[in-house]
């Protein structure tokens, strides 16, 4: 059994996408961000980062107890060792896959949720054009590079469909909202529209859909208060005692 420490965001969906498509035995353990329950001592225990998802694995192949894995691209790599599915086939694959997934974490989710994060800003938080135009003009580069890959394969890493494929669906489902004209991108859509069809994909992205937040629908004391949960958050101090000497 794996739990999946989880809030529906597009991060978080990759993981119960993957953990979907493996026919996996899960539970999910819900953590909501927008109520600071990702900076509890408990789940930072699993996550230092104080970010979801995280999973633990009750029964991992050593024997040795729970193991926990924090960050998604390392969640999905763990399962797909775990389970032997949507990792590749061998070390070629393997690492197709993993370059694919790693683009993903260090330059897709990044870029275009700095994007989102500078498009919703109000105007009280000031002139942000030069943001919004950085991050606009990179989340379309981007898409250009999804796009130029899939030219001559049917997936990003190759011709099966992976942990990259997986990883990288959540962040291009809001294309419209971050100014994408699919048929910009006639190759990344006809991918898109593939993916759109899978039914363990479809279960892995309405996970918590009922949890979602409406930003419209909340006072705006409700409002700042996790926005400065979310955002501007500064170093946690480490504990005074009981350290390693330096």
């Amino acid at each position: 059994m794996i739990d999946l420490h989880y809030w529906p965001t597009p991060n978080g969906k990759k993981v119960s996408i993957h953990l979907e498509e493996c026919g996996a035995d899960y539970r999910v353990v819900y953590c909501h961000i927008g109520a600071g329950e990702q900076f509890s001592d408990d789940f930072l225990q699993i996550s230092p980062n104080n970010r979801m998802p995280a999973i633990v694995d009750h029964d991992p192949a050593d024997g040795e107890g729970p193991l926990s894995v924090f960050e998604s691209g390392a969640c999905m790599m763990y399962i797909a060792e775990k389970t032997g599915q949507f990792g590749g086939r061998n070390q070629r694959e393997k690492w197709e896959v993993y370059q694919w997934l790693i683009w993903q974490m260090a330059n897709q989710g990044p870029k275009i949720g700095e994007r989102g994060h500078f498009s919703r800003l109000e105007d009280s938080q000031g002139d942000q054009s030069y943001a919004s135009r950085r991050f606009g003009d990179e989340a379309h580069r981007l898409y250009g590079v999804m796009n130029n890959r899939l030219y001559d394969r049917r997936y990003l890493a190759g011709d099966e469909y992976t942990i990259a494929d997986m990883a990288s669906y959540p962040w291009t489902v809001g294309w419209e909202a971050q100014g994408i004209d699919l048929d910009e991108f006639k190759y990344f859509k006809r991918w898109f529209n593939e993916l759109s069809e899978r039914p363990a994909l479809q279960r892995g992205m309405e996970l918590g859909s009922e949890l979602t937040q409406d930003y419209s629908q909340i006072s705006d004391e409700d409002k700042e208060r996790i926005l400065k949960l979310l955002y501007n958050q500064r170093a946690r101090p480490a504990p005074a005692t009981g350290g390693i000497e330096t």
